[in-house]
This record gives structure tokens, C-alpha cells and sequence, in this order.
């Protein structure tokens, strides 16, 4: 079953949840936790829709029924479970998790329910782990396998926890078990992005290339997936033209595949393409507001160009901030420790974020932003995590690479 084949009531979302796919069930993380605006959650009556262009397309149909179904009788737990998961799944889609507290929302009713149907454990495992309870998350996601053990969304998503808080092992043994369960084409794209992810980039590459052949893997879900982590193993492996061609091939075909726009705009700002950088994080629509994390990197690359457009740039990260200090959102973003820590706003106080959320989350990313953060307060002894977290895993890449050897030269290590 392929789970991002549309069907009418509820886009793609319903066959994700029926069991679909590995590289359709991660298709939403690639906009998740690890670049995420995660954002208030409201109260049932007060849940606000985004002015997004894409969701409001959705609104008019399968998420705007989903919706007004809830709100009639918020206490039909299928109901709940409907609107979460569609709630959930656009917010991943569109980079702007508003919707998280709108998922929240639907199952608060049944959010300390000990037992709940293999869907209420998926989908309030979906909700936990978009604000960084992964270990509630995964006993959600473990309690789902529980009770239907062939659905491999589950297992995807069971795989994804295990990376997020670096269980290596355990995410080997779900890739073994996806492969053995749901077929060669599961497990080759669960152990590419294994491969990437401790050290062996350029293997990774090669078996996504494969896996982006393979016919099930043709929806568009898929191929966004796939192609998000090609980029990023290309990226790994110290080949950055390659992970830019990626991406550019297809935003020109998915422009509104807003991880992959996000990975390529961040890394032409690496590359120090600012001007291309800042082009394209205005987003695929000229006239609507960015994404947080997009937002951040315009304004890098604003930094870059010296255009006379920073000021004004700074001024609306800081009020995206201030709102959302207002709403009392607390979660670490990662959008905000860029801000803080590479744009230079307050280093100190992005290390202080940097090392509280190392100690829930372990992505690359957030690997590299603690690794400059302590390197540029001069508490190198701050980022040693990063060092014992890349000799663990085998991760390396070469931005990442170059701060890990600062950082043993600051702490008197070879």
C-alpha cells in the first residue's frame, strides 16, 4: 500500500496511518521535530488556522470537515483521532506546526489514557513526540505495535524516535524488522538513511539513489522523503553540489516541499550563495509570510549580502519571538537557537538552548549549533557531548567535522 496516494476525505494522511510505507510514513518528519516551529497549544474552542496557502487549500476540503466534525462532538475519540492526525500532517507539510497545538487539542480528552486503540496510540505518540516527548512518543508507538504489529507506520515512526535520541542498535533492529515484515523496499530505505547517519554518507547515497527507482516509491510523498535524505547524505558525504542538485530538481517539481526548501536554502547559505539562499527563502509564494526556520535563513543571508535588508529582517524574527513568548510556547526551536547563536543575537543564551535541547534531541544539526555556540562563548567544554555523540553514532560531515576539531584543540585533546 503506498501511503501517500491521496484519497479524497482525508488527503494522504489516511493510508499513513493505515499502515503504509516507510518512506511515506517519514515523509512528514522531514519538516518535523528537528526543524520545527513548534507553537502554542489552544484551548478545544480556540484552535486558530494558519494563513497558509497550501493548508488553507486543504482547509477547504478533508482538513476543514475533519474539523467542524470534531467540534460537534470533540468527545468521539475517532473523531479526535481524525482531526489530530490530519491537523498533524499539514503542519508538517507546510513547515508551520501551529497545527500541533490544534492536534493537542483533539486528544487532550485521552491524553493520559492508558489504553487507547493501535490509531489513539499512534496518533498521540504523532503529538508527543512534535513537543520532544520522545519517550512518551515511543511508548505510544510501541504500545500501537503492540496491538497491530503489521502496520509499518508504526515502525517507521518507532525507527524515527530511536534515531532522534541515538539508539543506533534499536534503530537497526526496526530497520531488520521492517525489512523482514514489509518487504526489500522498506528495509533499503530504512538502512540507507542508517548508513548516512553513522558514517558511511556516500553508501547511504547510493542505496537512496536505488530506492528513488524502486516503482512503489513513485508517489510524491516518497520521492519527497527520499529525496530530502539523498540531499542530506550528499551533504554528509562532503559533496554539496550533488545534495544542491537534489533539491533544486525537486523544488522545480515540488515547490511546495518545504523541508527540502528549507535543507537547500540553509545550505546555499553555507556554501555562502546568499543571494540564491535569500531568493528562495521567500517560499513558493511571493506574497505569504515564510516559515520561522525560512524566515532565520533570509535574514542569514541578508547577513551575508550586506543588502540593507537585516534590520528589517531582525525585527521580524524578534517579534515572531515575542508573540510566541506571549502564547507561554515553551519548547526549544531551532529556528531560535540560529538566531541567537549564528546570526550572533545572544550567544549566550543560544549555548544555554543548544545544551538543554541536546539533552532530549540529537540531531546533526543541533550537533553543529552546539558545537559553534560553545566554541564562540569559549566554553568548549559545553559542546563535549557533541564529541562523545559522534564517536558513538560514526556520524560526521564536514562542517561538523572541522568544529569537532576546534573543539579538541580548546580542551587539549589530539
Amino acid at each position: 500500500m503506498k501511503a501517500q496516494k491521496p484519497p479524497a476525505d482525508l488527503l494522504f494522511l489516511t493510508q499513513l496511518l493505515r499502515g503504509g510505507l516507510l518512506v511515506g510514513a517519514l515523509a512528514a518528519l522531514v519538516g518535523g521535530p528537528a526543524g520545527a516551529q513548534t507553537r502554542f497549544m489552544p484551548a478545544p474552542s480556540q484552535v486558530v488556522l494558519p494563513a497558509s496557502a497550501h493548508a488553507l487549500g486543504a482547509a477547504n476540503g478533508s482538513l476543514r470537515e475533519a474539523e467542524r466534525d470534531w467540534r460537534r462532538d470533540p468527545q468521539d475519540i475517532q473523531l479526535a483521532i481524525r482531526y489530530a492526525r490530519t491537523a498533524f500532517q499539514v503542519g508538517l507539510n507546510e513547515g508551520d506546526l501551529r497545527w500541533f497545538g490544534a492536534a493537542k487539542a483533539a486528544m487532550l480528552p485521552w491524553w493520559n489514557a492508558p489504553a487507547l486503540s493501535a490509531d489513539g496510540h499512534f496518533v498521540r505518540g504523532l503529538v508527543r513526540q512534535g513537543y520532544h516527548d520522545f519517550a512518551g512518543g515511543l511508548a505510544d508507538f510501541d504500545a500501537a505495535i503492540a496491538l497491530d504489529g503489521q502496520r509499518s507506520a508504526f515502525w517507521s515512526w518507532r525507527f524515527v524516535i530511536h534515531l532522534l535520541v541515538s539508539d543506533m542498535a534499536a534503530a537497526r533492529r526496526d530497520c531488520d524488522t521492517m525489512a523482514a515484515r514489509f518487504g526489500a523496499g522498506e528495509g533499503q530505505a530504512c538502512a540507507a538513511v542508517l548508513m548516512y547517519r553513522t558514517g558511511r554518507a556516500a553508501d547511504g547515497a547510493a542505496q537512496l539513489e536505488q530506492a528513488l527507482r524502486r516503482p512503489e516509491f513513485q508517489d510524491s510523498g516518497s520521492q519527497d522523503w527520499l529525496r530530502f535524505h539523498l540531499g542530506e547524505a550528499w551533504r554528509a558525504a562532503g559533496q554539496p553540489a550533488r545534495a544542491i542538485a537534489v533539491w533544486e530538481q525537486h523544488l522545480a517539481q515540488q515547490p511546495r516541499a518545504h523541508s527540502v526548501r528549507l535543507a537547500l536554502v540553509a545550505l546555499l547559505n553555507e556554501q555562502r550563495r546568499f543571494a540564491d539562499a535569500k531568493r528562495l527563502a521567500a517560499g513558493p509564494q511571493p506574497n505569504a509570510s515564510p516559515s520561522d526556520a525560512l524566515l532565520v535563513q533570509q535574514l542569514l543571508a541578508s547577513q551575508g549580502l550586506g543588502d540593507g535588508d537585516t534590520v528589517r529582517l531582525a525585527a521580524l524574527v524578534d517579534q515572531r519571538l515575542a508573540s510566541q513568548a506571549e502564547r507561554g510556547e515553551a519548547l526549544i526551536e531551532r529556528p531560535r537557537m540560529i538566531y541567537l547563536i549564528r546570526y550572533g543575537h545572544d550567544v549566550g543564551a543560544g549555548l544555554a538552548l543548544a545544551v538543554d535541547n541536546w539533552r532530549t534531541q540529537n540531531e546533526p544539526p543541533d550537533a553543529v549549533l552546539l558545537a559553534e555556540a560553545a566554541l564562540k562563548h569559549r566554553q568548549p567544554k559545553a559542546a563535549q557531548p557533541v564529541l562523545d555523540w559522534m564517536a558513538h553514532t560514526g556520524y560526521t560531515e564536514p562542517a561538523l567535522a572541522a568544529l569537532a576539531q576546534q573543539l579538541k584543540a580548546a580542551l587539549g585533546r589530539s
